[in-house]
């Protein structure tokens, strides 16, 4: 088994996952959790691309020499964490629940 396979077992037997997504610089998707549909799994490459490049703009133009290499997004029930590289993006999709406390 490939590193990057190892990799993606690990992240999918990840307790809360509820999948994941791999895509080009131009959000084409490479691979998704096997249970995801196509279509959803291209919306979130696709937005997440769109709302990557943008804070990473805005990374930038707080100091030029810095960039954005990781993204965490917290929304209702979800959690986003999303890894932006030169030729490729990562989402993963994990359920979150509130600690009381």
């Amino acid at each position: 088994m490939s590193e990057v396979e190892e990799t993606l077992e690990r992240v999918k037997n990840h307790k809360g996952v509820e999948g994941y997504v791999i895509a080009d610089c131009n959000g084409n998707v490479f691979r998704c959790q096997p249970q995801m549909q196509v279509v959803e799994a291209e919306k979130y490459a696709l937005y997440m691309k769109e709302l990557t490049t943008k804070a990473r703009g805005a990374v930038r133009d707080l100091n030029p020499k810095n960039d954005l290499q990781y993204m965490r997004i917290r929304v209702k029930k979800l959690e986003l964490l999303i890894a932006h590289e030169k030729d490729f993006l990562v989402v993963v999709i994990q359920r979150w629940t509130p600690t009381n406390g």
